[in-house]
């Protein structure tokens, strides 16, 4: 199984970025395609942004586009999520998550079967 490990959350204005990051070890990141999810307090989790093993293909929720970019390093094992123009509703636990089955999951979650424990990104107003 993979092992993926968040970094990059913080505290941010509205208007700002961020950028994720997501380790990944154990398999090599080629092999999973590879999602971000969020979860604000009180709501249920949700997607965010989806992507390719080989990062040709991508997917992302309503409430982000145009504002983040999921990329990828196979070579480094790493996946990123690039954030702009945050909002204060983009105030979540975000978890990257891989799933080593398909080249490819979009938006559902119960595809995935590895997920990170999570980092918080709060955008003050």
């Amino acid at each position: 199984q993979v092992q993926l490990v968040e970094s990059g959350g913080g505290l941010v204005q509205a208007g700002g970025s961020l950028r994720l990051s997501c380790a990944a070890s154990g398999r090599p990141a080629s092999r999973c395609a590879m999602g971000w999810f969020r979860q604000a307090p009180g709501k249920e989790r949700g997607f965010v942004a989806a992507i390719s093993r080989s990062g040709g293909s991508t997917g992302y929720a309503d409430a982000v586009k145009g504002r983040f970019t999921i990329s990828r390093d196979n070579a480094n094992n790493m996946v990123y999520l690039q954030m702009n123009s945050l909002k204060p509703e983009d105030t979540a636990v975000y978890y990257c998550a891989a799933d080593e089955s398909r080249y490819y999951s979009g938006g559902d979650s119960t595809r995935y079967d590895s997920w990170g424990q999570g980092t918080q990104v709060t955008v003050a107003s």
